[in-house]
């Protein structure tokens, strides 16, 4: 199952997504090399309604095949940068499947999914990507929450930190960029009665954004070879977030912790 697919690297989705998420960038121009994991607001989803999940996500996309569990997650990934993508540039999306393993956990059955994409430029690979989904049985919202096990040495070992509280404008225009209807994102009762949780989640998708451009904004004039994100928690809107990073060597460790000091997601940056 195979999905090729080619558009412009356009300045008006580069300026959408830097005047909502990284407005310290410089104003976006043709020529300009694209930030790293920016790829990722490029190619929003296609699926017609028809084809997609009571949650909102694709059933059907011409990749993953139908699962018959009903909640769907982002939980990684692992992305190499090859080359620079610049801003006019006419990028090739080739997206395939990759492995499929089902497990069984504490609360029932998951299936791990992994979709693979490469960006290539003139023929050229820029970026390769393996992202990791994972798909649940129905969430109970009655159920107990999992305790918070809260990790303080993550934020006090930090050569840097960065705070902001993702709010629910955010959450839309991420979703309106990248054609994301999942329910859980902009569906209160959804996210809440549903899926069982406390509020909206902020995409997975924007989570390894933020984490990538704090990293480089904090290691200026180098280039990252590979990005490692492991979803751990989730982030939930208008909740306070530090982006927390350390560097040794060739090597950043990026983490997102809340308030209490809880994990919620951690991204390893290796640099070129």
């Amino acid at each position: 199952m195979t999905v090729v697919r080619t558009e412009r690297i356009g300045e008006a989705v580069v300026e959408a997504y830097r005047g909502t998420f990284a407005v310290a960038d410089a104003p976006a121009r043709d020529g300009h090399e694209l930030p790293p994991a920016w790829e990722g607001v490029f190619f929003p989803y296609t699926a017609a309604l028809a084809d997609l999940r009571p949650d909102g996500s694709p059933a059907r996309d011409g990749v993953v095949p139908e699962v018959d569990l009903p909640r769907r997650m982002y939980a990684g990934e692992t992305t190499e940068f090859l080359r620079p993508i610049r801003i006019g540039d006419d990028v090739t999306q080739t997206t395939s499947l990759g492995s499929v393993v089902e497990k069984a956990g504490s609360r029932g059955r998951l299936m791990f999914v992994d979709v693979e994409r490469e960006y290539a430029v003139s023929g050229e690979t820029a970026v390769r990507s393996v992202w990791h989904d994972v798909f649940l049985e129905a969430a109970d919202p009655a159920a107990p929450a999992r305790p918070a096990r809260p990790d303080p040495s993550a934020s006090a070992d930090a050569d840097w930190v960065e705070e902001l509280t993702p709010d629910a404008r955010q959450l839309f225009r991420f979703s309106a960029l990248t054609f994301n209807t999942h329910l859980i994102h902009y569906d209160r009762a959804w996210a809440r009665d549903v899926e069982g949780l406390p509020d909206l989640l902020v995409h997975g998708p924007l989570t390894r954004i933020l984490l990538m451009d704090a990293a480089r904004r904090h290691v200026p004039g180098r280039r990252p070879a590979r990005l490692d994100v492991r979803a751990i928690a989730p982030v939930l809107v208008d909740r306070p977030l530090r982006i927390v990073g350390r560097t040794e060597g060739d090597a950043t460790r990026v983490t997102a912790v809340d308030d209490e000091d809880v994990v919620l997601a951690t991204a390893d940056v290796d640099w070129a």
